[in-house]
């Protein structure tokens, strides 16, 4: 039962399930949780929010526990008591399943979270094409589930994202930059509110898009091959969607606004440069560009992954250098999906990470460059004790009667984790 109170009647025991105020009214950065102990207790009575609402059928109800004060018949733990003991052990119980786990094991989660996202957000995309409120609320446990994967397995989400051709793109590009986004911000080591920030952030750079002319026939369909000026309106479109909620923190919005500055000011809507753009936008920037250049458009080819981040490298004055560098080491400097020639005279696909070195990664050899021929698939762990191959360079699959490289990707990743479609 939900239950609205005042701050002053906020106990131990009690589980919060909603703040009534705005991000900035309090310091947490879960959205509801069990009040276990006197510092959370203290820093919600003496926080500006307004009330809030606490779950009766997770914690102890603010009635019962003035009736019950005192000591507790025939001895018998609190109510409260016993409440926090059986939620602290499934909490416990939680924290377990995200300890880190190889990216085979992962994959069925970030599959299963993948499904259920895209339900929520294509509601919440239609929302804006109609030309209604935003309810933003309802993408957040996206989000949670988003940096629950990424810190299990920092690569199986956007891996999967890079590899599956089912995803339809819209969609596609928000999860995979989301998961991207979380990923940077775990290896900046930002604070735990500015990494779920960084998390909805990803999901919503490109919420003003579901704004512009319905009229317009872009090619394929993707408001990226629009005119450039009307494509740019969508920044501004979504800024001014968001800005009226007040839940939300700035730093999403200015990363909204800001994804497309660059730190020479060359970029739009305002020509910000080097650190006038919000860092969370400077990370984005580097996100969503990665992500777009793996996407076809009627003018361009998708890149490889690793082509993408060599070029990236090349763009003078566009990123922030060592925001840049961070990310080449979340992802890789082969992320998964990407296609390289082995010393071996193999082809193979980047199929994993080495935590240890960014620049050996795991890959599955599919291909003889010397044969001209088809080779049983077979893994090599290129930073592996005694491994003597290495990677040459990034593939160009040109000539060689393949499958084109989306169709690649997908039947390669598939067949090696035998991840449901």
């Amino acid at each position: 039962m939900l239950k609205h109170i005042e701050l002053s009647d906020l106990e131990l025991g009690m589980f919060v399930h909603k703040m009534e105020g705005s991000w900035f009214d309090h310091p947490f950065w879960k959205p509801n949780f069990l009040i276990e102990d006197q510092k959370q207790l203290q820093l919600l009575t003496q926080s500006k929010l307004r009330g809030v609402v606490i779950d009766t059928s997770k914690g102890t109800d603010v009635t019962a526990s003035k009736a019950g004060a005192g000591v507790p018949a025939n001895n018998a733990p609190a109510a409260g008591t016993t409440r926090i003991s059986a939620i602290s052990k499934r909490s416990k119980q939680e924290a377990v399943s995200s300890k880190p786990v190889n990216l085979e094991q992962e994959l069925q989660a970030a599959h299963a979270i993948a499904n259920k996202a895209k339900e929520s957000l294509r509601r919440t995309f239609m929302t804006a094409r109609l030309g209604k409120a935003l309810n933003v609320k309802t993408v957040e446990p996206i989000v949670h589930d988003i940096l629950g994967s990424v810190r299990r397995n920092p690569q199986a989400f956007s891996g999967l994202m890079r590899c599956k051709l089912k995803n339809e793109l819209m969609f596609r590009h928000a999860l995979s930059v989301s998961a991207l986004m979380v990923s940077l911000a775990n290896k900046m080591k930002l604070p735990s509110q500015e990494i779920y920030e960084c998390g909805l952030a990803g999901l919503l750079l490109d919420i003003g898009a579901n704004y512009l002319p319905r009229t317009l026939d872009p090619p394929d369909g993707d408001y990226r091959n629009a005119d450039p000026k009307i494509w740019q309106q969508h920044v501004m479109l979504g800024y001014r969607a968001l800005v009226n909620d007040n839940d939300l923190p700035q730093p999403v919005l200015d990363a909204v606004l800001q994804h497309h500055e660059r730190i020479d000011g060359s970029g739009f809507p305002k020509r910000l440069e080097g650190h006038a753009i919000a860092k969370v936008a400077r990370m984005a920037a580097i996100c969503d560009t990665f992500d777009f250049m793996l996407c076809q458009t009627s003018a361009d080819a998708a890149s490889d992954p690793a082509s993408a981040i060599v070029h990236m490298e090349e763009m003078s004055g566009a990123f922030d250098d060592e925001i840049l560098r961070q990310f080449i080491e979340s992802v890789g400097m082969y992320p998964i999906g990407s296609f390289v020639r082995l010393r071996s005279e193999k082809l193979a696909m980047v199929i994993d990470e080495d935590r240890k070195d960014h620049t050996t990664p795991i890959v599955q050899a599919f291909y003889s460059y010397t044969t001209g021929e088809q080779i049983k698939p077979h893994r090599i762990t290129l930073g592996g004790s005694g491994e003597r191959d290495q990677i040459l360079a990034v593939a160009d699959l040109s000539g060689l009667g393949l499958p084109d490289d989306a169709h690649l990707r997908d039947m390669i990743f598939l067949s090696t984790y035998r991840n449901p479609t």
